[in-house]
Order: C-alpha cells, then structure tokens, then sequence
C-alpha cells in the first residue's frame, strides 16, 4: 500500500455565472476549476524550492462527474496530487468536493514539460522532480 503523500489544496469560489438554467455547474466550468487549481499547484511549488515556474501542457486529461455542484453550493475544494512522474511527463490528479465535502468531480491530467522556442516537449527539471516528488506517494517496502 502506498505512504501518505502531500495533496495540495484550494478553495475556489462557485460563481453565479458559473451555472446553466437547471442551477447546476456546467462541467466545462469544474475543468476549469481543476485547471485553476493545477496552476496554483504548479507555480507555488516552484516557488517552494525556489525555482520560476516552467511551461507545461496538458497532453491528455480525463474527467468523471460524479455529483452537481450547485449554485448554492458556495464554493468548492480541488485537491491536487501526483499520480506518476516520467521523464518528461507528469500525471495529476484533481478531487473536487463540494462544502459538504461530497466528492463532486475527479480527474487525471497527463502533463508534459515544454519548450516554447523548440514548440516541443522538454526533459523535467530537478526543481520539478523536487516538488513533484512531495505530492507522489512512495512505495510501502515489501
């Protein structure tokens, strides 16, 4: 069984604009609340080690709804942690819950690190191995 590991978490805000006619949160908006959370996740790791946040991409991302958030749900949790780590890729996974901490929504987002000049993947840092590594649960010695 894996050890416990560090989950990053975030409130965000459920906004009335948010919401179609039945109340209920369109779920493009839920993937823009993971994607809120996976951009905080990213860039105050960075600074935790003392590093500028790089450029990453989402290569793949795979969501279940699993609940309606409501309007008046007020806001919602994104847990994020680290599922694997490759040498150029990282998967994420995101936990929504609403405030009654009924679990909402979950996804995994395939990260791949990324060069803007070359408009290709890049090999990750040590810096982001670094953080990555905190939020990735270690394997139980058998």
């Amino acid at each position: 069984m894996p050890a416990a590991s560090e989950v990053y978490g975030c409130d965000i805000q459920v906004r009335w604009g948010d919401s179609d006619r039945l109340g209920h949160v369109n779920n493009t908006r839920v993937v823009e609340y993971m994607q809120e959370a996976r951009s905080l996740f990213l860039v105050d790791g960075a600074a935790s080690v003392g590093a500028a946040s790089r450029a990453v991409v989402v290569r793949r991302m795979d969501v279940e709804f699993l609940r309606p958030i409501t309007d008046t749900s007020g806001h919602v949790r994104v847990d994020v942690s680290v599922v694997r780590v490759g040498t150029s890729s990282f998967t994420l996974r995101h936990v929504v819950t609403d405030a009654a901490g009924n679990v909402c929504a979950t996804g995994d987002a395939v990260m791949v690190g990324f060069d803007s000049r070359a408009q290709s993947s890049r090999v990750l840092s040590d810096s982001e191995r670094e953080v990555l590594g905190r939020y990735l649960p270690a394997i139980a010695p058998a």
